[in-house]
This record gives structure tokens, sequence and C-alpha cells, in this order.
């Protein structure tokens, strides 16, 4: 058999895989010289482009139809029911997840300037792995078979190891790195157990199919009894597929910093470069949450009644933990790190109500999910390059550092405090209550009235934090604050793209609402 590819359909990600090969090659051949070296950031900057051209080009035609490639016909995919199963499918959901890895990977491009700027860190290298994880990154929501999800959830992971530990003779970096390796390492196990516990018994890695057969539409090959449902078998299936069911979302779990498996992320987000952290609070998590979306809505919904209980849990434990600990920090990234963790506790929330009764249920909690996701990640990319920003002459960067910063920067005081009322969900950064109402709208209509007052009370809690380091741009600085040693015109573009796309969210939320709401197509 020889299968047709749709080189428009992996434009993107194929884009991407080649200016890597590009940059890794001018590496290796361009002068030395930290002038010629720094043109790296370009090639890599005008590759995310491109594909992001692509990407807008595929939304385009998505009225067409959706398109898919790396397709095999049914009879070799799960013992012969009609239809073809393909493992690479480009629909409204993957050019979301696409678009919103691409734009945030622009911000992070150009904090990476700034952060090789230095000279401590290999410029080739960088920006290799950089585009390698975007590769995986736009890759993933795209998968529609259990193999091809895992290789991409590791493309995405992997390199961001190497980034992390790049700044050498740094031993904060590489302890961040060992760490995340090992939480990497034991989340990639867990999911592969699970992984192969559902493929044992359903008999197919196709997402759709596995629905099909774990809803009792379709027979598993190998099991008799399997005419009408496998789960009805007297084998123990249901308990093994109850245990694949919670190793899969442990491993999610892991990889999107959720309690019970969130306790390496302040540690990583400090230890690594800035744009590292970054990049793991927005791109990483939102890989990670196009995963677990493409696993329990497209390939479990027959098995809700599972695992909305154990989302449900997660995401009020999730919320709660990370938003108790950020109120105890007094180190900038580390506060935005737990931050981070409660902000995924309120993305996972509609998950948990998106199989209640009434038409489209799953439809408007993914988008819920993914509306949420996108507006949180341009408010904190907007935090993260101010506070690379203030690092650049405040060593320790706490939150001390940043008083009076208005009075001595007021356009990255303003900026950051602008970002830091969006995460609040205060007025006048209305992107960010925008973001918590189309949540707390969702769980309340899905009848989880639990979870929206648990919401409704971290959300009280988050302003806390949220405020009391806003309060310190606009205090009165004690003793005057060293000047920045240089401009960073590639970091103040980063601060400008990010804050200009909050404010756009503030001033007009109605675009990416039904942009990501018509992305649900479940």
């Amino acid at each position: 058999m020889i299968q047709q590819i749709d080189y428009f359909a992996i434009a993107a990600p194929l884009t991407l895989a080649l200016v890597a090969a590009l940059v890794l090659l001018l590496d290796a051949f361009l002068p030395a010289r930290r002038g010629v070296k720094s043109a790296l950031g370009f090639v890599t900057l005008g590759g995310v482009l491109v594909a992001l051209g692509f990407v807008v080009a595929q939304a385009a035609q998505a009225g067409s139809g959706t398109l898919s490639t790396f397709c095999v016909p049914a009879h070799l995919a799960d013992g012969g029911s009609p239809g073809e199963s393909c493992s690479f499918v480009v629909d409204r959901l993957t050019l979301i997840f696409a678009g919103l890895a691409l734009v945030a990977a622009v911000v992070v491009v150009l904090m990476s300037m700034t952060e090789l700027a230095e000279g401590d860190i290999p410029v080739g290298e960088w920006h290799f792995l950089l585009l390698c994880m975007l590769t995986g990154a736009v890759t993933l929501p795209a998968s529609r078979d259990l193999i091809m999800l895992v290789v991409a959830l590791e493309l995405v992971s992997l390199p961001v190891f190497a980034l992390t530990a790049l700044k050498r003779y740094d031993g904060r970096s590489s302890e961040a790195a060992v760490k995340l390796f090992l939480v990497s390492v034991v989340s990639t196990a867990v999911m592969l157990f699970g992984v192969s516990l559902l493929y044992g018994i359903a008999g197919t890695v196709f997402l759709p199919r596995l629905a099909a057969v774990f809803s009792g539409e379709l027979p598993a090959p190998g099991w008799p009894e399997a005419s009408t449902s496998i789960l009805e078998a007297d084998h123990g299936l249901p308990g093994l597929v109850t245990v694949g069911i919670v190793l899969l979302v442990a491993g999610f779990a892991f990889k999107i910093a959720a309690v019970p498996f969130h306790a390496w992320a302040a540690d990583v987000y400090q230890g690594a470069p800035i744009p590292v952290a970054a990049l793991l609070s927005v791109i990483s998590k939102a890989a990670g949450f196009a995963g677990l979306i493409l696993v329990l809505v497209l390939a479990l919904p027959g098995q809700s009644a599972t695992w909305i209980p154990i989302i449900a849990i997660i995401s009020a434990l999730t919320m709660t933990v990370g938003n108790l600990l950020a109120m105890r920090q007094r180190s900038a990234v580390r506060l935005l790190a737990w931050s981070s963790v409660a902000q995924s506790g309120y993305i996972l929330a509609p998950l948990a109500v998106a199989f209640r009764p009434g038409a489209n249920a799953a439809s408007t909690a993914v988008g819920a999910t993914v509306a949420y996701l996108v507006i949180y990640a341009a408010m904190n990319l907007g935090a993260f390059a101010v506070v690379m920003l203030v690092s650049r002459t405040a060593s320790r960067n706490e939150l001390d550092d940043y008083r009076g910063l208005v009075f001595r920067s007021p356009a990255a005081g303003l900026a950051l405090a602008f970002c830091l009322i969006c995460l609040a969900g205060l007025p006048p950064g209305l992107a960010g209550l925008f973001a918590k109402i189309v949540v707390f709208r969702e769980i309340v209509d899905g009848g989880a009235g639990w979870l929206a007052v648990v919401m409704a009370v971290n959300t009280v809690i988050g302003l806390y934090y949220y405020v009391v380091w806003t309060a310190r741009l606009f205090t009165p600085e004690r003793a005057v604050a060293p000047a920045a040693r240089r401009p960073f015109p590639a970091l103040w573009v980063a601060i400008g793209i990010a804050v200009a796309v909050a404010v756009l969210f503030s001033v007009a939320p109605q675009p990416v609402l039904d942009m990501t709401f018509l992305s649900a197509t479940y």
C-alpha cells in the first residue's frame, strides 16, 4: 500500500522541522562571531512566521472541510469497519492550538534574542531545540492516534530539558533540567502504561475507533463476546479500562502541572532561563491540554462517567493549591509558576461538565477551555516578558525589586500592571474577567455547583497576590535602582505584542470567543 501524503496539511510542522535543520547547518558553517550568530534568531523567527502563514491559509480553507493525511484503510486499521482512519487531521481545534503555539512562539523567540545576547548560551543549539519543540507543539493537536500523540508529546518535552540546561555553569539551571527530566520520564512511563492497556483492550490506536469500541458501536478485534460491547464481557475489562484512563489522565496531569503532580513547577520555572519558563507556562501547557482534550473528548466519550469526577477533583485541587502557594512567594518567577498551576485548574474546570445532558455540551465545554487558554496565554506572556526585563538589573528578581517600577520605567510598569490586573480579572483588564465568566457560566450550566463555588473562592484568593504585586509597582522606591545596562529592542517588541493582544482581548473579546467555540466540533 502506498500512502498519499497531503503536504499542505503538514506544511506548518514540516516548515518548522526544515528551518530547524537549516539553523543547525548555519550554526555549523557561519563564522563564530556574535553578530553573525545572532542572525539565527531572525531565521528562527522567519520560520515561525512562515509556519503561522500556513496555519492561516489552512484556516481560510476550513469551510471546505478538514484536511487529513497518513490514512489507512479500515480493514488494516481495525478489522474491517467502514471508512478509513487517519493519523493526522487538521480541523478547527487543530488550527486554534497551532495558531496559539506559533503566536506565543513569536514572543518567546524575541525574548530568546535578549537572553542569548549575554553569550552564555550557544545560539544555534538553542534555536534548533526551540524549533523542534514547536514542531511537536503544532503536530500534537493534529494527532489522531495514540502513537502519534505520544511521539508528538515527547517531541514537545525532550527539547525543553536541554533548553533548561543550556545555560552552562549555572547550578540552578542544571538542577531544574534534572527535575524536569525525571518528572517527564515518570509521566511518560505512566502514560504509556495507560496507552498499552487501552490498545490491548480495544485493538486499535486511532482515537475515533477507540470511542466506537468503548461505546459498543464497533466490535473489538479478538474478543468473541464483543458483538455487543467488550465492556460487557466477563474478563474484568471495565476495571482495566478504568485503570488505563486513570493512568492516561495522570500522565497528562504531570505535563500540565496539575495537582498532585505539580511539585516540580516552581523549582523548574525559577531555575530555567525565563524564555523557557514562559514556554513551559504557555506552549508546553497548551500542548498538554490539547492532548488531554483529544484523548478524553474524542477517544473516551463513552467512559465520561469514569473520568469526569477525576477531572473535577483535580481541577478543584489544582486551583486551590496553586493559589495558596502563590500567596507565600517572594520571587516573581515562583509566583508566576504557582499562578500558572492555579490557572491550569481554571482551564480544566469546563472539561468536568463536558458530557452533561444537552445538545453540543462537549463542544461548548471544550470551547470554554480553549478560550480561557488563549486569553491566559497573552496575559502570562506579557508578565513573563516584563519580569525578564527587570531580571536584567535585579539578579534576585524578587517582588520588592518591582517597587516603584512605574516611576523608573513607566512603559514596563504599566505593561506589567495591566497583565497582572488581567490575570486577576479586574477592570480595566477585562480579558481575564471575560475568560473567568465563560468558564464559570459553563460549569454552572453543567450542574457542577460545588466546583463553581470553589472557583469563586479561588478567584478571590488570586486577587490578593496579584493586587499586592501591582501595588508594589506604584509604591515609591526607597532607593534608586540601577539603570538597565543597555536597551533590549527585541524584548520590548515581545512586551508590546503580548500586551497589545491582551488589550485587544479586553476591548473586543467576542471574536476570540466565537473562534474558540467554533473550534470544538465534537
